[in-house]
């Protein structure tokens, strides 16, 4: 589709935006209809459709919201035209107070004293906004419109001001793009990886630990599986691996920056009479382990990797299960390098991100992060080290978009979005590349001439946070692991009494093949456990009866419903053994 086609289509951010901009506008003109005595807040689009803030006392019910989204359609059927107009500031602050709405009032006496102070009418309504919009409610598409929730939220953010009730809402310009919409947010919720963390016995969250989470057995398989994978691919890449303290000084983060950019987020106490900080990333630490001792060029590029546990202060309104907390372990790594590696290091890392990610049937977009307002360095390094991320990633042939003003502080970065099996995207991956810290730590190398030199480096990590990963793919495979991957692989079904001893025999040789089984030796009819070991998303189920035992066989079902039939053991294990070590996802 040509650029100009797509002008009007969803297909446009900017379009998108506006046409869900004006749909907010169209729910606070219903509001008004229906409730004249509510309290106009502020009404944004956001990435995935729109809100409107309101000060009514009481949370809307899922009735009072259909009778908001009835009158939304009769407003869009009307085709109302939006015309924008312009007060001075008296006249502005006198109109908004005859129309009763103090907190459109307080919006305009926070603005700069030359803004220009605008308006959009529709019909009888009229808000303060800066635009822009539709030029028309009869460009919504009324029968694509959905409320899908009403939440309380604080006036501006701000916990002591006035609590509101925010209605969220989504829109689409077809019906059948709302219903593949609402048809994904129901799946999304079948995958909660919250949900099925307990359903699954991977993992727990406490009210005694908010934002620490508890990994039960079945979860720490899942990970240490997933770990042993990390170690077996940085192996093969070249890296090794070290493990740094979990707290340091206060010295050390000053030094790094960390205290004057990120202490907010921070841990801290007083041992000793001295300040430390808990480590809410690995990187100081690598600095010393690289300081310990001398280097030659011959080295370089030196890979370094790290499962720290690291820590961050995140507010408690932001917690969410794997995806947000407040401990997680970290698959950083650093690479040092002279300059002269630096395309060739970055271009390497991208490779094996490519090798993880497709493992896990992942793919990705690349953002490239350029430098924020809060940074360390030249303009000039900063230009240097952004140009040099833009011609790596050019020559392999990748595409990517620019996130004006997001960079780390010490350096610009490529972030990595994943897109699971939704549709959805999570920032997982990132590759920092940084001339700072080196500077600041004093790092050198002997170079070729014999004299000293500052090598460059650069952070990454591919799987990010280990627990929001687990998250994430909790979600992608809605917690049917590949074999290789699931916490038990193969559970064991005897059909009597009399066959559980076989079933015992069957497992502890498999378990010798080095697999993960369950024997369901509970006195209940196979069915049954069949059905549970389904809901279990094992991958394997084995039924064994009189006639397996007479055969020195075991039959096969897979958690898809296929019945695999009659095999040896020697058989499946070779069957199971093949999906493991080529990390089928199936």
């Amino acid at each position: 589709m040509s650029e100009e086609n797509n002008q009007y289509t969803f297909e446009n951010e900017e379009y998108r935006r506006t046409y869900w901009h004006t749909c907010s506008h169209v729910l606070a003109q219903a509001m008004k209809r229906l409730h004249p005595e509510v309290k106009l807040a502020i009404g944004p689009s956001i990435d995935n459709g729109f809100y409107y803030d309101f000060d009514t006392p009481e949370p809307f019910t899922e009735g009072e919201l259909a009778e908001l989204e009835a009158e939304m359609r009769k407003i869009c059927k009307e085709k109302l035209k939006l015309e924008r107009f312009e007060l001075p500031r008296v006249e502005a602050i006198k109109f908004m107070e005859e129309k009763g709405e103090p907190f459109k009032v307080e919006l305009i006496n926070d603005l700069p004293e030359d803004a220009v102070i605008s308006f959009y009418r529709q019909g009888e309504f009229t808000d303060l906004c800066a635009g822009p919009h539709l030029d028309s409610t009869g460009r919504i598409k009324g029968n694509a419109i959905k409320l899908t929730a009403c939440n309380a939220a604080y006036w501006r953010g701000d916990s002591s001001r006035e609590t509101l009730q925010r209605i969220y809402g989504v829109a689409f310009p077809k019906k059948d793009e709302l219903d593949e919409y609402l048809a994904k947010i129901e799946e999304a919720k079948k995958r909660d990886h919250r949900r099925l963390g307990k359903e699954l016995g991977l993992f727990m969250l406490r009210d005694e630990g908010p934002g620490f989470p508890f990994f039960l057995p079945k979860g720490m398989t899942l990970k240490n599986t997933l770990l042993d994978y990390w170690r077996k691919v940085h192996k093969k890449y070249g890296y090794v691996e070290i493990s740094t303290p979990i707290m340091l000084n206060r010295q050390l983060w000053e030094r790094s920056g960390h205290w004057d950019h990120y202490k907010n987020n921070m841990y801290t106490t007083v041992i000793d009479d001295v300040d430390f900080a808990v480590k809410p990333m690995n990187c100081p630490g690598g600095m010393l382990v690289y300081a310990s001792e001398p280097h030659s060029y011959r080295e370089l590029p030196l890979r370094v990797g790290e499962i720290g546990l690291v820590h961050r202060h995140e507010l408690s309104g932001a917690l969410h299960g794997l995806f947000r907390v407040r401990c997680f372990n970290q698959d950083d790594a650093h690479v040092f390098m002279t300059r002269d590696q630096m395309q060739d290091v970055i271009q390497e890392t991208v490779r094996l991100f490519d090798e993880v990610y497709s493992v896990f049937g992942l793919s990705y977009t690349i953002e490239l992060s350029t430098m924020p307002e809060d940074h360390i360095g030249t303009e000039e390094e900063w230009e240097r080290n952004q140009d040099i991320l833009k011609a790596a990633i050019t020559a392999m042939g990748k595409d990517f978009v620019i996130n004006e003003g997001d960079g780390a502080f010490y350096g610009p970065k490529l972030d990595f979005h994943l897109a699971d099996s939704l549709g959805r995207t999570w920032q997982c991956g990132t590759i920092q590349l940084d001339s700072q810290l080196p500077e600041r730590f004093e790092l050198e190398y002997t170079g070729e001439d014999g004299q000293k030199h500052r090598p460059v480096m650069i952070h990454r990590v591919v799987l990010g946070s280990i627990e929001r990963f687990i998250g994430v793919i909790t979600e992608h495979f809605a917690g049917a692991f590949p074999a290789w991957l699931a916490p038990v692989q193969v559970k064991l079904l005897p059909v009597t009494d009399r066959a559980e001893e076989y079933a015992e025999k069957v497992a502890a040789g498999l378990d010798a093949k080095g697999f993960r089984v369950e024997v369901d030796g509970r006195n209940e009819k196979i069915g049954k456990k069949i059905r549970e070991a389904t809901l279990e998303k094992i991958p394997y189920m084995l039924v064994v009866g009189d006639r397996d035992m007479e055969n020195g066989t075991v039959s096969v079902r897979h958690r898809s419903g296929e019945d695999l039939g009659a095999m040896t053991l020697d058989q499946f294990a070779a069957l199971l053994g093949d999906e493991v070590k080529e990390m089928t996802i199936k």
